[in-house]
């Protein structure tokens, strides 16, 4: 990805950093955006330098839309361009499904589904520009429905379906597709992991480096891959 120019939503911390990183290792120029994570971005940018780019970390509120276009200008002007958006930023809560609220409703879909619509249509210019490729950040439990996280699950199955119309709404310039990560663990030490290890046919739960790879395969591979779903879970869906 040597003078290719990234832009990963919530690079932070945790997935999103891991990313981050892997984009920075092959050689592009990448920005990171963070909402209250100041500290944790500037650590990672730190990181992103020592692999001899350039790299910038920027606030971003998904839940506004001036946030997001300034945001996205911001990371344009710094980087000089854009190549490559990777929509990483999510929320994550479980709620039994009766107890859910209108208001955590409505607050998964603002950060999970219109927040990375608001991100690739103000990064859409930029894209057709350099014939660029979106990578959203799905979820297996877009693709399985979890019984205690029905408003992630359904906002998830929202972004995958909004993957596969900017696919073809934003062909032939521009590829869009999806990574779909099962149970990753970063370090955590937590029996109820290991449950879903044993569940999983590769006997293991996934890695952030699994999930980078994936990300990689998309940002690096053929143009003419566009509207994919890809699961990165270890067999844990099937």
């Amino acid at each position: 990805m040597a003078g290719k120019r990234a832009l990963v939503t919530g690079g932070a911390k945790r997935i999103g950093r891991a990313l981050a990183l892997a984009l920075a290792e092959a050689g592009a120029a990448v920005a990171i955006t963070y909402r209250e994570s100041e500290g944790e971005a500037l650590a990672t940018v730190a990181e992103l330098e020592a692999f001899g780019g350039k790299a910038l970390a920027v606030r971003c509120d998904l839940r506004e839309e001036q946030s997001v276009v300034g945001a996205v200008a911001e990371a344009v002007h710094g980087l000089g361009g854009l190549d490559v958006l990777v929509n990483n930023a999510g929320a994550f809560e479980t709620v039994p499904l009766e107890k859910i609220s209108v208001a955590e409703w409505d607050a998964m879909y603002e950060v999970n589904t219109r927040g990375p619509f608001l991100v690739a249509k103000a990064a859409y210019p930029h894209l057709k520009a350099a014939h660029g490729r979106i990578v959203n950040i799905g979820s297996l439990g877009g693709i399985h429905p979890w019984a205690t996280h029905a408003h992630y699950c359904t906002s998830k199955a929202a972004l995958h379906m909004l993957s596969h119309t900017m696919a073809k709404a934003w062909a032939p310039e521009i590829s869009v597709n999806c990574v779909a990560p099962g149970m990753i663990v970063m370090g955590e030490l937590n029996p109820a992991y290991e449950q879903f290890a044993l569940k999983t046919p590769m006997q293991r739960n996934g890695r952030a480096e699994d999930v980078a790879a994936a990300v990689l395969f998309f940002a690096t591979g053929p143009h003419f891959i566009t509207g994919q779903l890809l699961a990165v879970d270890g067999g844990l869906g099937l």
